[in-house]
């Protein structure tokens, strides 16, 4: 127990001095005023003005109409890859609703994978659509957390910068050289990197076994410094190509965790408010280690039932060690509970364990995270969506104790609480309004691998993970049909732009305000207090909202099991 913990005292702490370095170089990122060569000859070849100033509306747009084109891009190549090149095995193409679902998935950075990688896409899908998309739809969620960064820094203007110099900057100064770094440690820890599709290994008894190979090194780069998620091979970060050594282990959690956690200290550059930022960050930081005491709790515990029928000798051994159902010996329980919790808070989805085998409070922690939605959060929108609850409790406490709301030296008027409430509803009304449609739905329980409450827990997560751009799964659920490829699909971009677009227009609303001096009435909110008043209200609109659906699913799965209720 000592040994975990401090193993986690460690990772975290790293993670702590990873964000302030990679906080200040994303600050001078989105606050520089030069070009380098290959941002000039960029804007030329699209014709981009960098002196074009843009509101919220315009910088929004601009957002929005690029990931449609490149989602459609993407959903092109991946109808047409029976006749494109790097495909020896001569894979075929996806089917309308598939292609549909993938396409969606890469963009809006959840990376939801219906199908298995290494057998259902080429080299070339997998570099020029997957890879591709992972980069830009990761690129545009931490640009839009650099306009809305601005707009709270700004005041009386209606500029939040340029969308297409932020873009750029951020893909060449950030994304790139991040991940060429990275590729090149991984390499080096044994993972492959190549164009070839298959190598022949031959086996001890002398036969022939085809081992699936490709670029997974850059694949596995950006899937988690872009807190993508989706795997070369269908085992995702299990696999020994994807995730070799317990180096590249925590490689993989300290990227998930670099970017979203430097955006608190970014802010906090950008406005001047260090202190705030690392109250931001303090807040993420309460909510991870909660939820990842609980998981590592729930597993180390293992299931009752099984150490009761400890007559089996190995059973007995193997409980004596938590549930280790759906995990690596190689990761143990300690570290598959941190990348558990870790691949759901920062909504990223790579999976080093079964999902669908975790304990039901296990599994709760996952399903919890991606339904709060901003436990760290993916790459810019944790960010953004941690600052609406911010907003929200500046304004309930407000109201409760008789104090103007204000934030960061501006006033919370009715049009900001307005779009705050859009931004939260669209979030719940996603998971919960397609998970009903899902339980009426005449074919879900043929999708389905469980009864009961487990088998609800499958279909909630699939609508969770996919509005919270999350991408994992539990793993129990058939998703590859036309009606689960088209609803978790449409919950992807609702989840994505739904809650995005609602902020940046919050962001263009208080740049456009004058600042005012803070008084007597204002509510200080760089301190500790508001650090927990904002985990306070997290916990208490999230659970007001997913309650009851978690009642039936997690919570009650783990009531019957403690009264032995099983199925078959």
């Amino acid at each position: 127990m000592l040994s975990t913990v401090l193993e986690y005292a460690v990772i975290l702490g790293l993670m702590t001095g990873l964000a302030a370095l990679m906080g200040q170089w994303l600050a001078r990122v989105f606050s520089g005023r030069g070009h380098a060569l290959p941002e000039r000859a960029t804007y030329r070849l699209l014709g981009i003005d960098p002196a074009e100033t843009m509101g919220w509306a315009r910088y929004g747009s601009a957002l929005l109409l690029s990931n449609a084109a490149m989602m459609l891009l993407g959903y092109l190549l991946l109808r047409l890859q029976g006749s494109t090149p790097l495909n020896p095995l001569g894979l075929a193409a996806q089917t309308p609703d598939l292609a549909f679902n993938t396409a969606a998935s890469f963009i809006t950075n959840t990376n939801w994978q219906a199908y298995s990688g290494e057998s259902s896409l080429s080299n070339f899908s997998q570099m020029a659509v997957i890879t591709f998309l992972m980069f830009v739809g990761a690129t545009a969620g931490v640009v839009a957390a650099a306009g809305f960064i601005r707009g709270l820094s700004r005041s009386s203007s209606a500029d939040l910068g340029n969308y297409w110099v932020d873009f750029t900057r951020t893909l060449y100064r950030v994304m790139l050289p991040l991940c060429l770094i990275m590729a090149l440690v991984y390499v080096w820890q044994g993972m492959p990197q190549t164009l070839n599709s298959q190598a022949l290994a031959t086996t001890l008894e002398g036969a022939q076994q085809q081992l699936i190979v490709g670029a997974v090194a850059s694949f596995e780069s950006i899937k988690h410094i872009g807190t993508n998620g989706g795997g070369f091979f269908s085992m995702n970060a299990a696999h020994p190509f994807e995730n070799p050594t317990p180096l590249t282990n925590v490689l993989h959690i300290l990227s998930m965790l670099l970017i979203p956690s430097a955006l608190t200290y970014a802010f906090g550059s950008m406005l001047l408010r260090r202190r705030q930022g690392w109250v931001f960050f303090g807040t993420f930081l309460v909510m991870f280690v909660g939820f990842l005491a609980i998981v590592f709790t729930a597993e180390q515990g293992g299931n009752p039932l099984l150490t009761q029928a400890g007559a089996d000798q190995q059973m007995s051994e193997t409980q004596s060690g938590g549930n280790m159902e759906g995990k690596e010996l190689r990761f143990g329980i300690a570290d598959t509970a941190l990348f558990v919790t870790t691949t759901t808070g920062a909504t990223t989805g790579s999976v080093n364990a079964m999902h669908d085998s975790l304990t039901p409070m296990g599994g709760f922690v996952p399903l919890a995270q991606m339904m709060l939605n901003c436990v760290f959060g993916g790459d810019g929108v944790g960010f953004i969506n941690l600052i609406q609850y911010a907003l929200l409790t500046v304004f309930l406490v407000g109201m409760m104790i008789g104090r103007s709301p204000e934030f960061l030296g501006k006033k919370i008027e009715a049009r900001e609480i307005k779009l705050v409430m859009l931004s939260v509803l669209a979030h719940p009304i996603c998971i919960l309004g397609f998970t009903a449609l899902a339980a009426l739905w005449p074919g879900t329980l043929n999708s389905l691998n469980n009864l009961g409450p487990h088998g609800f827990s499958e279909v909630l997560y699939a609508y969770a993970s996919g509005t919270a751009n999350n991408g994992s799964a539990f793993a129990g659920l058939n998703a590859n049909t036309p009606f689960f490829n088209t609803t978790i699909g449409l919950a992807m971009l609702m989840g994505r732009f739904f809650t995005m677009l609602p902020m940046l227009a919050v962001a263009g609303s208080l740049a456009a305000k004058k600042n005012i001096p803070a008084g007597a009435g204002t509510i200080p909110t760089a301190t500790p207090l508001f650090m927990l008043l904002v985990v306070f209200v997290v916990l208490v609109v999230g659970g007001l909202t997913f309650l009851p659906a978690l009642a039936l699913g997690p919570l009650v799965e783990q009531l019957q099991l403690l009264a032995g209720q099983t199925y078959k």
